[in-house]
């Protein structure tokens, strides 16, 4: 019975173990996303927040990348047309002001969840919150982040 516990029924009786799959790939705003607990709307902010993180290239690396950034003749976004630095800089940008915007009361919840991608326990834990006050106040925050990226409500 290797990596199954099984439990004590009040009477005594066994019961079986229960299993649980669990997706690593998936992001929190991706499980709250997929159980209704978020909306459609702040999901998209929380991406976008996400996304200046990563072209900002603000993730912590673990080895030098020599090879060049891939260019596109594709444009896919608004600063498409930049360089690579540039378009380095600009998320950086978007990114200080979205936090900015947040302010000091919602943006560590938000980094902790959206960038660094803790799940909600853990990040609460961290933060010495109760448990479950957290998603309160992650949705706040998601909406402050959608009127900064001005999405359609």
């Amino acid at each position: 019975m290797e990596g199954e516990t099984v439990g004590r029924r009040v009477d005594g009786a066994r019961r079986p173990a229960r299993s649980v799959t669990v997706n690593l790939a998936e992001s929190p705003l991706g499980w709250l996303l997929a159980r209704g607990l978020i909306g459609e709307r702040q999901f998209d902010a929380g991406e976008k927040l996400r996304s200046d993180w990563e072209r900002a290239n603000l993730s912590p690396s673990l080895t030098m990348r020599w090879d060049a950034a891939p260019r596109s003749s594709a444009r896919r976004g608004s600063d498409d047309h930049l360089e690579p630095t540039e378009r380095q800089t600009a998320a950086r940008q978007r990114f200080d002001a979205a936090m900015a915007a947040l302010g000091r009361d919602l943006n560590d919840i938000a980094w902790r969840v959206i960038c660094s991608g803790e799940a909600m326990p853990v990040a609460e834990k961290a933060l010495g919150w109760p448990v479950r006050s957290g998603r309160l106040v992650l949705r706040l925050a998601l909406d402050r982040l959608a009127d900064f990226y001005r999405l359609p409500g």
